[in-house]
């Protein structure tokens, strides 16, 4: 990774941590109830996290993006049962993710391997991939990039970065894309997933932490 990219990657980790409504400690916790395939309670979360009901209805309530069913139960934060253009397949259920990212670093942050489907945001044509705990395999085409934003006053995880972050099939299927977001980069996707890995790496110090 050059010195630029690296830059690139350091600005996005800052900007994407600084948004709000982003509790680490629970995110882990959260996926792996999702993962499960069925709705989750606050009871349920609270005994996964180990905290208080009351601590997780409070950081609930700060986490706008969550999705929710009739009954109050969660059913997305990042790995979601509402459909996304990113399917996400693992252990024999479909779900979806918020964005191509979520698709790469969800392995590694719950320890299975996804197939995921997507298709370029410009083209429409499938982008397909094997994500393993250590990283993408398999990418078809090859050529395959995603898309990262660094906002310097992000609004939430979803509307600042999730909607922003996308497959294409090339770096030149994303010039149009690039053309109206100037500030954006494209990477293959190898190195989007690393540019992930210190999220990752929080995400995971954070399931395990005593407080937030």
């Amino acid at each position: 990774m050059d010195t630029d990219t690296q830059q690139f990657a350091t600005r996005f980790v800052d900007s994407l941590t600084s948004a709000p409504g982003l509790r680490m400690w629970l995110v882990r916790p959260l996926q792996t109830l999702l993962a499960a395939g069925e709705p989750v309670s606050i009871t349920r979360l609270a005994a996964q996290a180990g905290r208080p009901e009351g601590e997780i209805r409070e950081a609930l309530a700060a986490m706008p993006d969550t999705e929710y069913d009739a009954e109050r139960r969660v059913i997305g934060f990042g790995l979601t049962f509402n459909p996304t253009p990113h399917r996400y397949e693992t252990g024999g259920r479909t779900f979806y993710t918020w964005c191509a990212l979520d698709t790469l670093a969800f392995p590694a942050v719950l320890g299975h391997t996804a197939q995921v489907t997507s298709p370029c945001r410009a083209t429409g044509e499938p982008v397909r991939l094997t994500v393993t705990p250590d990283g993408p395999t398999d990418v078809e085409p090859a050529t395959a990039v995603v898309s990262l934003v660094t906002p310097d006053a992000p609004t939430s995880v979803r509307a600042s970065f999730c909607n922003q972050v996308h497959f294409f099939t090339s770096a030149d299927a994303a010039k149009g894309w690039l053309a109206e977001h100037p500030d954006a980069r494209v990477l293959p996707v190898a190195d989007a997933f690393e540019i992930g890995k210190p999220v990752i790496q929080q995400i995971l110090a954070g399931s395990t932490a005593n407080s937030c």
